[in-house]
Order: structure tokens, then C-alpha cells, then sequence
């Protein structure tokens, strides 16, 4: 696996060319941050999702009424992209519309990600270009997961703290689509003491109200303040039992129940115009 590394006097970031997934945060005292991708549980570490976020009916979207098969989350976590820029606390990974993907997604685009590091920060940024003659709709969001108990934490519960301190609506998946019907928060004054059982049924989705950061972590000891841009919809997900917890903020949601297979009328679609840029990132500062 081609691996990027880039580092500064606090933190070591490690980033793979497939996917342009980050594997590794490390700091300088040798703690592990992020989920190590343990294949009993789940092999992601910090994929990213492109050009949906997650499943379509039977696999497959329309555009313009015309079908075609898309795998869960898209197909940029499993494309290879081809390194840019390599700096020593910086690098961008870049992948460009080919044969294979516009059988799948009919459109020329440009996705460029690049990882940073900021003192005891990593800051994580998609750009997506069109480099087509047309609106081009998609869906994108990132989905890093974070070792659940953080280093140094073991046997102290976590929760996820808003900064805004909001009770946003929950919704729920089934089948790996959304269902429409809004449940109960289980925030209470912006908090949420995790818990295994809460995902019992797959992830908890906030398509609204989530605003745009969070403190994970027990209540005294390592955290991580993560916060997000451009990223209106916000997911919290693992697999019981395992050790992590991916914090997802998505422009896009899986396909709801019942709903249009038509790409540019999923949830939260973002439709760029011919030509134009879009910017998406998250920042995931590392405190204690």
C-alpha cells in the first residue's frame, strides 16, 4: 500500500493512495487516535464517500432516468488516487474522472483531498471540481473513525458533547436507507453518553440541527474537539463491540425510504454548476 506520511513536532499523520484514506494519527508521546482497522469488526479507518453517502436501492441511481450501479458510500474509497503534493506537514491526493467511474457516475469531475497537520490538529479537505458542461449532483461526506476508549481512557465511559449544545431529531436506516419518520433525540442539552446498544441497528443519523462540532471523549481526560464545514448532515456509527466510533459529517444522505432513485433528488444532493468548485473538510483537534 502506498502510504504518504506527514508530520510536525506534535502529531504523525499517515494517508493511503486508495482512497486517499487516512490510516494513522500518532502523537509525539506514541498514542494511537484513530481506529487501527481491525478486519474482525470493519477494515475502514477514514474513508471517504463519493459520490453518494450511503446506500441506493438495489444498488443502483438514475441520472436523467438513465440507471447505474453504485456500491454503497460510492466508489472513491476503493479508487486509486494519484499524489499531488507531498510536503512535509501537507499533502493532496487527486482523483479524475476515468472510463471505469463514468461507467458508474457519467460525469468529468475532479476530487482532490489533502491532509494537514496544525499543531496538535489534522485538518481534512475534499475539493470536488466539474469539470463537466452540465449540473452535476453527488453526494459526500467523510467518515473517520476514532479509537472508542481514546488512548489512555480505558474503562472511562465516552460521550459526544455539540458544541451548540442542541438536541437534533434522530432517524434511523433500515436497510441501509432512511426512514423518514423523526425520533426523539438522544441528546439532552448537546449530550450523549455512547453506548453499544445505540447501534444495535446500524448508525444514528442527525440530518439537521447537529451544527458543525463536537467534544468526544470521557469527561476528564483525552478528547478530540472535531468540527466540520459545508457539511450540513452529521452520523455517529460503529459496529458493536468493536473499538471505535466514526464521527460522519455528510453533504448527502443515504436514499430514503420510498424515494426517488434520481441522484440529484436524494437528500441533501449537492448540484455544482459547470466549472465550479466545492469545498468540504473537518478539523480533528487532539486535547489531554
Amino acid at each position: 500500500m502506498q502510504l504518504t506520511r506527514i508530520a510536525n513536532d506534535q502529531i504523525t499523520v499517515d494517508i493511503a493512495a486508495l482512497g486517499a484514506e487516512m490510516q494513522s494519527i500518532q502523537t509525539r508521546d506514541g498514542r494511537h487516535w484513530l481506529w487501527h482497522g481491525d478486519a474482525t469488526y470493519w477494515t475502514g479507518r477514514s474513508p471517504l464517500l463519493f459520490p453518494i453517502v450511503g446506500k441506493a436501492p438495489n444498488d443502483t441511481v438514475t441520472v436523467d432516468g438513465v440507471p447505474f450501479q453504485m456500491s454503497q458510500h460510492g466508489f472513491a474509497r476503493r479508487s486509486n488516487f494519484s499524489l499531488m503534493v507531498e510536503e512535509s506537514d501537507r499533502c493532496v491526493y487527486r482523483l479524475s474522472a476515468s472510463e471505469a467511474s463514468r461507467a458508474m457516475y457519467p460525469f468529468d469531475f475532479e476530487l482532490d483531498v489533502e491532509h494537514r497537520v496544525e499543531g496538535r490538529a489534522v485538518v481534512v479537505s475534499a475539493m470536488v471540481t466539474n469539470r463537466d458542461h452540465k449540473i452535476m449532483p453527488f453526494g459526500i461526506g467523510f467518515h473517520p473513525a476514532f479509537a472508542w476508549p481514546l488512548p489512555g481512557a480505558a474503562g472511562a465511559p465516552h460521550g459526544v458533547e455539540l458544541d451548540q449544545g442542541g438536541a437534533p431529531a434522530l432517524h434511523r436506516l433500515s436497510g441501509g436507507l432512511v426512514n423518514p419518520r423523526t425520533l426523539p433525540s438522544p441528546f439532552e442539552a448537546g449530550r450523549l453518553t455512547l453506548d453499544h446498544s445505540l447501534f444495535a441497528d446500524d448508525a444514528i443519523l442527525f440530518p439537521e440541527g447537529a451544527g458543525a462540532g463536537l467534544v468526544y471523549g470521557p469527561s476528564e481526560g483525552p478528547s478530540v474537539h472535531f468540527t466540520w464545514e459545508n457539511l450540513p448532515n452529521f452520523a455517529l456509527w460503529t459496529k458493536p463491540g468493536a473499538g471505535f466510533v466514526c464521527l460522519e459529517p455528510w453533504h448527502g444522505t443515504a436514499a430514503e425510504i420510498g424515494g426517488s432513485e434520481e441522484l440529484s433528488e436524494r437528500p441533501y444532493s449537492e448540484l455544482l454548476g459547470p466549472g465550479a468548485t466545492a469545498r468540504y473538510s473537518f478539523r480533528a483537534e487532539l486535547r489531554g
